[in-house]
């Protein structure tokens, strides 16, 4: 059908789109594996080169597995809180990052429009790049001008503010503290951090404090307890001191990592099992497959399955009983018997081939000597023997035996099945004395 033409070519690339999106979006890191920009993680997705270079640059890296003590680490001031999994940690947590004081950076990589919806932040997903692209930085800011080309932009943000990386990375504030958005984990990672300008990039916006407090979470958090005031509420009790907060003071990873380590369940330090309900899905929770394509490939997608549905839906619209019609040429039976005879012969067919010869044989035989169409075989030879006067068993073989096992052995019953046929539409065989043999 001429449907199939359209059909055909549009469900191969849709095949070859899915089978390809699919691959990318599995190679592509897990935000929830335990080694993603994990400061103590030598794996590809990890992050201890950069963790390691940020302390030869004086830098004091405070890494905790819960948001919570993350907030009460960075409100004590001249700290970079670094969220690598914006998406993992509880909204009304994340909330809590508006109240941080000035002295303070907030380093969020790659969050969700849903994640910064939520939280109310003053930066706005725009365009997403199919991979991360290292780019000139084409701003003022000198954490990016001292890096020159990095691997920032993917995921465009749109913000009142700095915009380096065509829009990859920027800068502003919010509330009063300051606030890094990044979308794209690759200059923090310990397989892409030697390309380019990446960990120059990375290491200079982590280490314009003194202390980075790196939130290695990657499992979804449970909602805080309600007795948990947010930073700033309370400026004479900070969250480390609010009895309500059972989280430590923290350590670097070469003292003790475990003290500050991450909990089993993600959860912060002073929840508890009925306090709360469940954490809100968050944007890096949905299936990777849809943020593997931009939106506007989806609805490229749709459309051409849409229009191939109608296509197919149009070249069927004809639905009742066949019609005859006539043939455009006419093909000679003996030409038809000779193409099928050769195809026969090109596939060595000797058994079908002779299996054809016999039937037609015994019913031209059973035909012309009045016999039941399905006379068995005894009957039939016995009936044909008589007729023709030929030996009985030879009339056997010749309807009912093996198969020829090469052609000349076809060409010769082929050629005897011929003869029998004649001699059974001939007189039958009389003897001497009149009676038919």
């Amino acid at each position: 059908m001429r449907w199939h033409r359209i059909a055909i070519p549009i469900g191969i690339a849709a095949l070859l789109l899915t089978v390809t999106g699919v691959t990318y979006a599995i190679e592509q890191p897990d935000p929830t594996d335990a080694d993603f920009l994990s400061p103590v993680s030598e794996a590809p997705i990890g992050g201890r080169a950069l963790a390691d270079a940020l302390r030869r640059e004086g830098v004091r890296v405070h890494r905790t597995a819960s948001t919570l003590d993350a907030i009460g680490a960075a409100y004590e001031g001249n700290a970079t809180l670094f969220v690598p999994v914006p998406g993992v940690s509880h909204p009304d947590y994340l909330r809590m990052l508006s109240s941080l004081p000035a002295s303070t950076r907030i380093v969020l990589v790659d969050p969700s429009a849903r994640t910064l919806d939520t939280v109310a932040a003053p930066v706005a997903t725009s365009v997403r790049r199919w991979a991360a692209k290292a780019t000139e930085p084409g701003c003022a800011l000198d954490e990016a001008r001292r890096a020159g080309i990095a691997a920032a932009l993917r995921q465009r943000y749109d913000a009142d503010g700095e915009r380096c990386y065509d829009a990859g990375l920027v800068l502003t504030r919010w509330s009063a503290a300051e606030l890094v958005v990044i979308g794209a984990n690759e200059p923090f990672r310990n397989d892409r951090v030697d390309e380019h300008g990446n960990l120059a990039l990375a290491v200079g916006l982590l280490s314009s404090r003194s202390t980075v407090v790196w939130l290695d979470l990657h499992e979804l958090e449970k909602p805080p307890p309600g007795n948990v005031d947010p930073p700033g509420t309370a400026p004479d009790r900070p969250p480390s001191q609010d009895p309500s907060y059972e989280g430590d003071s923290g350590s670097e990873p070469g003292e003790g990592d475990s003290g500050n380590g991450r909990s089993g369940n993600g959860s912060a330090s002073g929840g508890s099992e009925g306090d709360g309900g469940e954490a809100a899905p968050p944007g890096e929770g949905r299936n990777p497959l849809w943020d593997a394509f931009p939106p506007w490939f989806w609805a490229v997608l749709v459309q051409l399955a849409l229009a191939a549905l109608v296509v197919a839906l149009w070249r069927a619209r004809r639905l009742g009983p066949p019609v005859s019609e006539p043939l455009p040429a006419t093909v000679r039976g003996a030409e038809t018997v000779l193409g099928r005879g050769r195809l026969y012969r090109r596939a060595k067919a000797r058994g079908p081939t002779a299996d054809i010869l016999r039937e037609a044989a015994r019913q031209r035989a059973a035909t012309l000597l009045r016999l039941e169409p399905d006379a068995d075989e005894g009957a039939l030879a016995d009936a044909v023997a008589v007729h023709t006067g030929w030996n009985r068993d030879e009339v056997d073989h010749l309807l009912y035996g093996a198969s020829p096992e090469t052609d000349e052995e076809l060409v010769a019953l082929a050629a005897d099945l011929d003869a029998l046929a004649h001699e059974v539409g001939a007189p039958p065989v009389r003897t001497d004395e009149g009676e038919q043999r």
